[in-house]
C-alpha cells in the first residue's frame, strides 16, 4: 500500500477504490467508541469533512485534552508520529493530526477491503 502523502492525494484514493463511505463509517464508528459526540453522513463532501474533523480536534485539545487521547489512542494513531509534530501553533498542529487521523482510519479501511 502506498501512502498518501496529503488529504488531496487520500481522497483521490478513497474515490478511486470507492472506499470513501468506508471512510466516514469507520471514522463514526472509533469517534462513538470514544465517546466524543460526531456523527458524519456517509455522502459529506471531503472539504466539509476536512474542516468539521479539524475543528473538532482543534476543540479536543483546547478544551478536552483527556478525550483527544484516548480519540488518538483508539484510532491508533502511531504515538512516534505525533511526537515529530511542532505543537507551537495549535491550528497547525490540529490540521497534521486531523491527517493523521484520516491517514489511519484510511489505512483500516484500504486493509479490510483488499483482505
Amino acid at each position: 500500500m502506498l501512502l498518501p502523502n496529503n488529504f488531496d492525494e487520500l481522497i483521490t484514493q478513497a474515490n478511486s477504490e470507492n472506499l470513501y463511505s468506508k471512510l466516514v463509517k469507520q471514522l463514526n464508528k472509533d469517534f462513538l467508541l470514544a465517546n466524543i459526540d460526531l456523527d458524519f453522513d456517509e455522502d459529506i463532501l471531503p472539504t466539509s469533512l476536512k474542516f468539521l474533523l479539524h475543528e473538532t480536534i482543534f476543540k479536543l485539545i483546547q478544551e478536552k485534552f483527556a478525550e483527544y487521547l484516548n480519540v488518538l489512542y483508539i484510532i491508533d494513531v502511531p504515538e512516534h508520529k505525533i511526537k515529530q509534530l511542532d505543537g507551537s501553533d495549535i491550528v497547525l498542529l490540529s490540521e497534521q493530526i486531523t491527517f493523521l487521523i484520516l491517514l489511519r482510519e484510511w489505512q483500516k479501511v484500504w486493509y479490510r477491503h483488499k483482505y
